[in-house]
């Protein structure tokens, strides 16, 4: 029976919470939050105590500590809950700097503990088929690889500010699933975007469009496409191309009716909502990450993963700027 502490009890917290509750391998013994109200009432929902975060990081009866707080705040508390002997398992990004991030490592390299970066949609069910027949051999030898995200709508400008921009906010996810299809690291970037959904989020200096294209060492290509608003829904799509074929993975529907008359074909909307279209695949991601502290096996994915997304995500963001690519 693993062990938790939970840092963090807004909307991320709360699914964590909920999901290493119910998990029948582990038990959730703490939860802090810079917000006590929102800690208890998370703790008292699932059979925890609110405790302060040195409480959580020092306490004996914790074995592992789950991160959902803010960004900055992630190394912080990745060095310190390594170094009191814990395995961690954080929300991603692990810093917006890769400088950052390499400090970090270094500390978790040092104390020989487990870390495990969020990228929760390696997980989930149709990526997670998708990859283990691409490796297969069903498609081939991989060629092109094609990522698809939309958000319904884009977030507060407030949050946009202080985000680190699009390539680094919201396409790290999609930077993090090319390496995880490529099975090969990009060698050279290049990024454009534009402001098509909200003049403020140009006046804050970030793009709400964005494409970008990536090449490997062998010549794969990948292909991502990124925006801030889909008025259809949640759009998550991947498609990969190889020398034998193509595989892809498509939208989850509400439902799986279809209504057939002499005016075509309609379908319920695709899920609208990124905790709706990743329930299953953050449980998956708490059981992979429970089951490697159990066997001992390395956790995936892991720190390093989390630094290469964010360089991929720096690379693009000074491509953008400076509309030129960028070797890597």
């Amino acid at each position: 029976m693993v062990r938790f502490g939970l840092l963090g009890a807004g909307r991320i917290g709360k699914l964590h919470g909920g999901n290493i509750a119910k998990a029948p391998n582990a038990t959730l013994v703490a939860v802090a939050d810079i917000d006590n109200k929102a800690a208890e009432a998370l703790a008292g929902s699932t059979g925890a105590e609110a405790r302060s975060p040195d409480d959580i990081l020092g306490a004996g009866d914790i074995d592992a500590v789950l991160i959902g707080t803010s960004t900055d705040t992630h190394a912080d508390y990745i060095e310190r809950a390594v170094q009191a002997g814990k395995a961690v398992l954080c929300e991603k990004p692990v810093d917006l700097d890769s400088k950052r991030i390499e400090a970090c490592l270094k500390v978790v390299d040092a104390a020989q503990k487990p870390l495990m970066i969020g990228f929760n949609r390696r997980f989930d069910p149709n990526f997670a088929s998708l990859k283990k027949r691409i490796d297969a051999g069903a498609v081939g030898k991989v060629e092109m690889v094609t990522v698809i995200s939309r958000d319904p709508g884009p977030p507060p400008v407030s949050y946009i500010e202080r985000s680190g921009g699009l390539y680094r906010d919201m396409m790290i996810h999609d930077f993090d699933m090319a390496r995880f299809l490529l099975g090969e690291e990009p060698v050279v970037i290049h990024a454009v975007g534009s402001v098509l959904v909200d003049p403020e989020i140009g006046k804050a200096g970030d793009v709400d469009t964005a494409m970008v294209m990536m090449r490997t060492a062998s010549g794969k290509l990948c292909q991502i496409s990124c925006s801030r608003r889909a008025t259809y829904g949640y759009d998550q799509r991947i498609e990969v191309h190889g020398s034998g074929g193509m595989i892809r993975a498509g939208n989850i529907h509400e439902t799986t009716v279809e209504t057939a008359t002499k005016d075509g074909f309609a379908t319920d909307p695709v899920l609208n909502f990124f905790l709706e279209r990743y329930m299953q695949a953050y449980r998956d991601e708490l059981a992979a990450f429970i089951d490697a502290i159990e066997t001992g096996k390395a956790p995936s994915p892991s720190g390093h993963d989390g630094l290469m997304a964010q360089r991929l995500a720096d690379a693009a963001t000074q491509s953008w700027k400076t509309g030129q690519p960028v070797a890597l």
